[in-house]
């Protein structure tokens, strides 16, 4: 079931019910997603690359918007290579911290103070935990990936953190590792990472409500290599919060989707008005501009020479090195002959095409723009 075509069909009931509640940025993101590859958005014009041949089709764009299921496949995989290319030879953890229940209505009218204090309080307890621990003793590195939502869509924020259990001393060039299936103690983790937000809550003059419970919850476990944590990460990363082969149907006005459940492991289904499905989709649409996923320490951008270092004194060879064949944007192929094709204009309207009786396809795989 195609988003789009919900999003088109219940739009107007939709704004009627949620409009007051909705930001400029959930707006933008409802609009851009209902043209998804439909034919009344923006097309492309291709033209197949056989001389003989030289049909030509045009193409429904993509929205590219990050919160949408159908978009940007591309750029999610482009991430998890880049995320794999800095591997160690070292265990990984999945750290995960949890906003509590009673700060959650904080969050969502102040996500962007919110959000940004839980990356800070989670980056500045983390490098104290790493400098400070006995057998690590050095500069940490990790990458944090921002989720706002449980597999049942609702509203969840919460904080995955992808950490090899090492550290490098940046003046004498000491690598350290742990061994064994334990980093930190997560009850302090926990406790840590509760006064800290707190206290920047109460400096950005945000009202904590007074229900706050006592209780943090902070999961720390090992992941092996961090291969599987960082693809199950990626997932959600460029693609909205659920896919579209989950979406099962929409009835009467009703539409069900399916999810995991996260203690059993089976799948469950849920049914919930249209109108009620699409806000819960917006709930979980970040402020323009607001990034999703950082890298600290020695895994930052800015320390690619160091890992490369890392990689040749440890012998690890890069990811990348491993794979012949890095995955490339599927080609668009001609319906005609079955030779790829050329884009040669984008952003197109639709009424050139209708007036050149061009015919149009649909290629969901072979768009990830």
């Amino acid at each position: 079931m195609l988003l789009s075509t919900i999003i088109n069909t219940f739009k107007d009931s939709f704004l009627r019910l949620y409009k007051a509640t909705l930001l400029p940025g959930h707006l933008k993101a409802l609009e851009s997603m209902g043209r998804c590859r439909q034919e009344h958005g923006p097309h492309m014009l291709a033209r197949c690359s056989d001389d003989k041949c030289g049909n030509q089709i045009y193409i429904p764009h993509s929205c590219g918007h990050r919160s949408c299921p159908h978009c940007q496949n591309h750029e999610s995989q482009q991430w998890l290579e880049a995320q794999l290319d800095k591997r160690l030879p070292c265990r990984y953890f999945l750290l995960t911290f949890t906003l509590p229940r009673q700060l959650r209505d904080l969050a969502w009218h102040h996500q962007k103070t919110v959000y940004s204090q839980m990356f800070a309080a989670v980056q500045d307890l983390l490098k104290s935990f790493t400098l400070n621990d006995k057998k690590l003793g050095g500069s940490a590195g990790f990458t944090a990936i921002l989720h706002t939502h449980a597999r049942n869509l609702d509203y969840h924020p919460h904080l995955h953190v992808v950490m090899p259990a090492a550290s490098i001393n940046r003046k004498t060039g000491l690598w350290k590792k742990k061994s064994g299936n334990y980093l930190f103690s997560h009850k302090a983790l926990a406790k840590v990472f509760r006064a800290k937000l707190l206290q920047s809550l109460v400096e950005h003059e945000l009202a904590v409500p007074s229900d706050c419970p006592e209780q943090w919850v902070v999961d720390c476990k090992d992941v092996g290599t961090g291969e599987k944590a960082l693809v199950y990460l990626g997932r959600y990363l460029y693609r909205g919060v659920i896919r579209e082969q989950d979406i099962l149907h929409c009835r009467d006005g009703m539409v069900t989707f399916r999810y995991r459940h996260a203690k059993s492991g089976e799948d469950r289904t849920r049914t919930l008005t249209a109108e009620n499905f699409l806000y819960l989709l917006m709930l979980h649409v970040l402020p323009r501009g607001f990034c999703r996923a950082r890298s600290y320490g020695f895994l930052h951008g800015c320390s690619k020479k160091l890992i490369r270092l890392v990689q040749l004194v440890l012998r690890v060879a890069p990811w990348r090195s491993l794979v012949r064949n890095q995955q490339q944007r599927p080609a668009i192929i001609c319906p005609a002959c079955g030779a790829a094709m050329v884009i040669i204009a984008t952003m197109l309207p639709r009424p050139p095409a209708l007036a050149a009786g061009l015919p149009t396809i649909d290629q969901p795989e072979a768009l990830g723009m």
